[in-house]
């Protein structure tokens, strides 16, 4: 169950806030600028690429890295096919994954590393055999960590990772707020570097000044009628999200939101593409857990019978209403069906800046359900 009163006692979400989630999303914007600057510092904005690189793969463990392949796949478009390469192995444990090169890697293409542990050795073990194989190798990871020190025998570039002081005494999870935008910040200056992505030094400070933004509308001391994050927290402590996005840089959103909402609060969630969603997600429309499917809720006992969980849409979109659009098609199904439906939509900007304004709510909305649920 929720506790809607803990939404809006800043004090109490702090100290229900152990592991500082709400610290690392206020701060994502600082955490930007940090890496832009570490990024500079290694020598990003000296590189002189010669010309694009064939392929771009991505590898790295947890939620965070998965997100870096997902929206620089996104931005980059057709431009690069970008790879991510999943790991293997017996256990989430950093010594027990693995990761392996494709086949077809060789020394045409970009191998990208983004950990937030640096403690891995099958990522170690990896920039060994991209050197062995020629891929140029970029690491991100905190400093004096094995990864850093093995891209330094694959003579490869390393950029240190943002990291704030408070999180040598409480590290945070991959799935941490903040703990993305450490790892894509410097991947997207570098890619500004060999022309797949329009990520100069004044759009990524503008990234961070939108960032900063949102965390001033969504921050916990901003009442939940007027916080979005907050809001969609509580419209979504009793059902299940289905996520629909519309537009090129929603879905990689739409796909961590349901990402972050399992693993920071424990909750199930559906992530589709409009208008696909609207044959993938009918069915959940209709069946069961549909809003209408209990005649009988409304006579439950709600302090001794756990409210039933039922569907819930959720548009997001990062590109206005109007011209050739699905969002009037889901908003039929859906309120078809008795469904509520959230929406959320950024303020105009580039596409990095939407982006960055979606992921900050989204990311900070998973926050304050997983504090005031107790997840």
């Amino acid at each position: 169950m929720l506790d809607e009163s803990l939404l809006d006692t800043p004090d109490a979400l702090s100290e229900a806030d152990r592991g500082g989630l709400l610290r690392g999303a206020a701060e994502a914007g600082a955490r930007v600028r940090t890496a832009i600057r570490l990024g500079t510092e290694a020598g990003i904005g000296d590189l002189k690429p010669d010309g694009r690189p064939r392929a771009l793969m991505v590898a790295g463990p947890g939620m965070a890295p998965a997100g870096v392949a997902d929206l620089l796949g996104a931005l980059a478009g057709s431009s690069c096919p970008i790879t991510r390469i999943h790991p293997t192995g017996v256990a989430p444990a950093p010594g027990a994954l693995r990761w392996d090169l494709p086949g077809w890697a060789g020394s045409v293409d970009l191998l990208l590393i983004a950990t937030a542990d640096g403690t891995e050795p099958g990522l170690s073990l990896l920039a060994d055999q991209a050197y062995r194989r020629g891929c140029t190798v970029v690491v991100v990871a905190p400093p004096r960590t094995p990864v850093a020190e093995a891209v330094a025998g694959a003579h490869g570039l390393f950029v240190p990772m943002a990291t704030a002081p408070y999180e040598l005494e409480v590290p945070l999870g991959a799935a941490a707020p903040g703990i993305l935008w450490a790892l894509l910040t410097p991947m997207l200056a570098l890619l500004d570097r060999t022309g797949l992505v329009a990520a100069d030094p004044d759009a990524l400070a503008k990234v961070a000044d939108r960032l900063d933004h949102v965390a001033e509308r969504c921050g916990p001391a901003i009442a939940t009628y007027s916080n979005p994050a907050k809001t969609l927290a509580a419209e979504f402590a009793d059902a299940l999200p289905l996520i629909w996005t519309e537009g090129h840089a929603a879905g990689p959103v739409g796909r961590r939101f349901a990402s972050a909402l399992a693993e920071l609060a424990g909750r199930p969630a559906l992530a589709a593409q409009l208008p696909e969603a609207l044959a993938s997600h009918a069915v959940v429309l209709s069946g069961p857990l549909a809003a209408s499917a209990d005649p009988e809720a409304f006579f439950r006992d709600r302090v001794e019978e756990p409210p039933a969980l039922h569907a819930r849409v959720l548009l997001l979109r990062d590109r206005p209403t109007g011209g050739l659009s699905a969002a009037p098609a889901a908003r039929e199904l859906a309120l078809g069906h008795d469904t509520a439906i959230s929406e959320l939509e950024p303020e105009e900007g580039s596409d990095l800046e939407t982006l960055a304004e979606m992921i900050a709510i989204t990311d900070f909305a998973a926050v304050y359900l997983s504090l005031a649920t107790g997840a």
